[in-house]
């Protein structure tokens, strides 16, 4: 495909800040895949160009919340493994079953987790997570990273976000803990949708590497500041991505009428 300067004037600035954003709250393809339609892609190049700067800028902002030891390295692995697993086996249902009907379910659903979030100031300020014993950790990631990996495959939108609020509720860890562990597991997930884009040849290297760029650069920025803030800098955008997931879901559902 031939893009003009038109296309990369949209799609960069988007996937910079798409990458502070996701790096440090998750929820960046709610900002980036929009650009890429409004870029004028078609739907699947859409996804594979999103995934090549999504994982790169994943990887960067998981290697350094890793430096700064902000992950929970085992609890992180196990979750990445069965979020992988589910996420293979929602792929293989969304071809049985039409996932439209979660649009209806998670329009209540994401407007309820944002008012509890917004109420419980406490929500993720103190990492607790040494009041689990790590068995106790093992047994409450192990399924519902399946489950969360299972709802990726099978719809998508959000998975980063939910994953941290699951973090934080279940597992006490503070929101920056939380947010670095996901990082772990949304990498394994880019990656191997990312294998299976650039097999199919869905990426546009053309635009995929300068993407890609601007996403580190995105991520790195959203990393740091995360680093330097704490929770004063991931709760705001926790709480803002899931306003934009609502509003996204309630679009989908007002575009199909």
């Amino acid at each position: 495909m031939n893009l003009d300067w038109h296309a990369y004037a949209i799609i960069l600035p988007a996937v910079f800040f798409a990458g502070v954003v996701d790096s440090m709250a998750g929820g960046g393809g709610l900002i980036s895949v929009p650009a890429y339609l409004a870029a004028g892609l078609p739907p699947h190049f859409v996804l594979g160009n999103n995934k090549f700067s999504s994982a790169f800028g994943t990887l960067f902002a998981a290697l350094r919340f890793h430096q700064h030891r902000m992950i929970d390295l085992p609890v992180a692995l196990i979750s990445a493994a069965c979020a992988l697993a589910g996420s293979y086996l929602g792929a293989r249902a969304v071809m049985l079953v039409d996932p439209g009907f979660l649009r209806y379910v998670l329009i209540v659903l994401v407007p309820a987790i944002t008012v509890f979030s917004f109420s419980k100031g406490e929500l993720g300020r103190l990492d607790r997570s040494g009041s689990v014993g790590p068995a106790r950790k093992f047994l409450l990631a192990a399924p519902a990273a399946l489950a969360i990996g299972f709802y990726d495959g099978f719809f998508g939108p959000g998975t980063g976000t939910f994953l941290i609020l699951f973090y934080a509720l279940a597992l006490r860890y503070d929101l920056v803990t939380a947010n670095a562990n996901t990082k772990v597991v949304n990498l394994a997930s880019n990656a191997a949708a990312l294998a299976a884009f650039m097999a199919g040849g869905k990426v546009i290297y053309s635009i995929g590497l300068p993407a890609a760029a601007c996403g580190i650069a995105g991520n790195l920025i959203g990393a740091r500041m995360v680093i330097k803030n704490g929770n004063r800098a991931v709760r705001p955008v926790f709480l803002g991505v899931l306003v934009l997931l609502f509003a996204k879901i309630a679009y989908d559902i007002f575009a199909q009428r």
